[in-house]
């Protein structure tokens, strides 16, 4: 039977690491909509002709809204990054982990947008359509910014791979422990704890 270098994954083992934190990831997205839908400040629209129009594109509720998407995606990733690496890093598994969460990352952004746009759209609709030209209405959360969809995946992925700077973590097996015919130290000099054999000094004469 061929064993797997120390190390190294197989295929099918990458791809299932690869799937697996991808999923796990993306099924964050639908909550963090809803955080977001929960949270986000109000948007007033304009009708006009029948259609909504943002009463002030440059005031503070449009760009709320994408600024508190923003923070949410990062923290998620933020927090994704850190899980992928407590729970799954290990040498061997880094580009498996890393592609799953920037893989997932961008799919549990675009869930968190649709589903916290979704979050009162009828009612809104409803209201859009039975108002006159000239009323108001509030609308839902919407993203304007559409470039941060990638915030999230971004964060996972700088947060992981600084983990993995910093920390540098030992392969597996291998916590500090001399082996078979590897130097230790004692007393700040290092010496081969092997080299000498039993009932002899290290110059080889009896004792």
């Amino acid at each position: 039977m061929v064993r797997e270098p120390p190390g190294r994954l197989s295929a099918a083992r990458f791809l299932m690491t690869w799937a697996v934190t991808a999923v796990a990831v993306a099924l964050l997205g639908p909550l963090a909509g809803l955080l977001w839908a929960k949270t986000a400040p109000e948007v007033t629209y304009l009708i006009v002709q029948g259609e909504p129009l943002l009463a002030d594109p440059e005031g503070q509720g449009p760009i709320g809204v994408d600024a508190r998407f923003a923070l949410i995606a990062l923290a998620a990733g933020a927090l994704c990054g850190i899980a992928a690496y407590i729970a799954g890093g290990r040498v061997g598994h880094d580009i498996a982990l890393l592609l799953g969460l920037a893989m997932g990352g961008v799919a549990a952004a675009y869930l968190a947008w649709r589903t916290g746009h979704m979050i009162g759209l009828g009612d809104f609709q409803d209201k859009v359509r039975d108002a006159r030209d000239g009323a108001t209405v509030t609308g839902v959360a919407d993203l304007r910014a559409k470039g941060v969809l990638v915030f999230w995946a971004v964060a996972a992925v700088a947060v992981y791979a600084l983990l993995e700077l910093v920390v540098r973590r030992l392969p597996a097996g291998d916590r500090g422990k001399p082996g078979v015919g590897e130097a230790d130290e004692v007393g700040g000099d290092e010496f081969d704890l092997e080299s000498a054999p039993s009932g002899g000094d290290v110059d080889g004469r009896e004792r």
